[in-house]
């Protein structure tokens, strides 16, 4: 790489977020990877193993149903926990329970109780998911959310330079001795994430505050509080409508990542060791798109981005259940049409969540989404399987449907506007008060 080149990648947008925001959002964002890499990596075949050990498409989506309801209890609490404890330690725990330990039984798992057990303990991660957005962004320029959760998606990305060594080792050695290692893998990457937390995050101000203002509150008398703060998330129509969204999105990743192997290995014949280069697809186009194209796009803001998502999805949904059998091209353009939705969708409906919430209430209003969001999809989950046994399009078939209902909904999502306040995300003007 030439002098030239080194100066305009430093000049990149994203690289140029990377200084601004130093400390907490830095540190997270370069230790992504941690967990990127072996999720990446196992994401493929999941499913599959869990198969292959015998268990049902009915017990697979009873596991992520009943899962997603403990994940519910997980995320309601998430917000007290993250003012009580701090947004730092919160953060750890997840990361050591909802990953450490889930994985280490993962990689044990060969029967329905054991994978149910995994889940139960990976349902923890709920409350690191409240802890973690919170610690990467409250310190943050908040014109910078954007390219920050662009960051986040790159960062799980980058297991593109790793995935094809699942594949070749599962063509070698079958897929449950394989998977088992990548999990004990992912157990100590997350035990190793966790210390470096503890060494080089910051609590947030915002988060120090929280934790003083809480420390003579009860967890019983914060709960009773959700009575007052529930009204007025649902009386916030911007809100609302990216919550109904936030749904359909998180059911159709349910169905994506839990029955799409199953769908092109059992219905379409393509063989196993390809599940690997899929996800080496996605995330080539997203890292593209994210990296190319991403930053071109401001002027749009959310609205049309996220539409255009939306309408890809719909789409790719439509030519996975019309791919004829045996036809790999067909499962392609879904993977790439997929990848370019998802890159235009992920970042700002996380960052729409942000910009429309009381930063004073973070913590408690973004666990209640969660909760809310897991609560509703998690009937899914079953009803995912029950419809995949008796036909593996019909999930699809589901997804199409509600796609259609996301597009109509992001079409009435108004624009946020950005004040000209304080940079931080704490003090911002155009924040709606919940």
């Amino acid at each position: 790489m030439n002098l030239v080149q080194k100066k305009t990648l430093g000049k990149h947008p994203l690289i140029e977020i990377l200084k601004r925001n130093k400390g907490n959002p830095r540190t997270l964002i370069l230790m992504e990877p941690l967990w990127g890499i072996p999720y990446n990596l196992i994401a493929p075949f999941a499913t599959l193993y869990m198969y292959t050990l015998g268990i049902t498409d009915v017990q697979i989506g009873l596991i992520l149903s009943v899962a997603m309801f403990v994940q519910v209890f997980f995320s309601f609490f998430g917000g007290i926990l993250t003012d009580k404890l701090g947004r730092k330690f919160t953060t750890m725990m997840g990361d050591f329970f909802g990953w450490g330990m889930a994985c280490l039984v993962w990689a044990i798992s060969d029967n329905f109780w054991l994978f149910l057990i995994a889940v139960l303990f990976n349902s923890f991660e709920q409350i690191n998911q409240t802890a973690w957005f919170c610690l990467l962004i409250e310190d943050a320029d908040s014109k910078d959310l954007v390219g920050l959760y662009t960051w986040v998606n790159i960062g799980g990305l980058v297991a593109i330079l790793f995935a094809p060594i699942s594949g070749l080792f599962i063509n070698s050695f079958t897929v449950v001795p394989v998977v088992r290692v990548l999990y004990l893998v992912f157990a100590a990457n997350m035990i190793i994430k966790a210390l470096i937390t503890y060494r080089y995050c910051d609590e947030t101000r915002q988060g120090k505050k929280r934790i003083t203002e809480t420390k003579d509150t009860s967890i019983l008398q914060m709960l009773f509080e959700y009575k007052t703060l529930v009204p007025k998330v649902l009386k916030n129509k911007e809100i609302m409508k990216v919550v109904i969204v936030s749904v359909i999105l998180h059911i159709t990743n349910i169905v994506s990542i839990n029955f799409f192997s199953l769908y092109v290995t059992q219905r379409l014949d393509i063989a196993d060791s390809y599940l690997a280069f899929f996800p080496i697809l996605n995330a080539a186009v997203m890292l593209i798109f994210m990296v190319g194209i991403q930053h071109r796009l401001e002027t749009v803001k959310f609205r049309i981005p996220m539409w255009i998502g939306l309408v890809l999805h719909a789409t790719g949904s439509l030519l996975l259940i019309l791919a004829p059998i045996g036809n790999l091209t067909m499962i392609i353009i879904y993977v790439f049409v997929g990848a370019v939705a998802s890159a235009l969708i992920a970042p700002r409906k996380d960052a729409l969540i942000q910009l429309n919430i009381n930063p004073k209430e973070r913590a408690r209003i973004n666990a209640l989404i969660m909760a809310s969001t897991i609560a509703f999809a998690s009937p899914f989950g079953y009803f995912a399987g029950w419809l995949s046994s008796i036909d593996r399009r019909l999930p699809f078939v589901f997804t199409f449907t509600i796609f259609i209902v996301a597009i109509i909904i992001v079409g009435r999502i108004q624009e946020p506007e950005f004040g000209n306040g304080d940079s931080e995300v704490e003090n911002t003007e155009y924040e709606s008060i919940i």
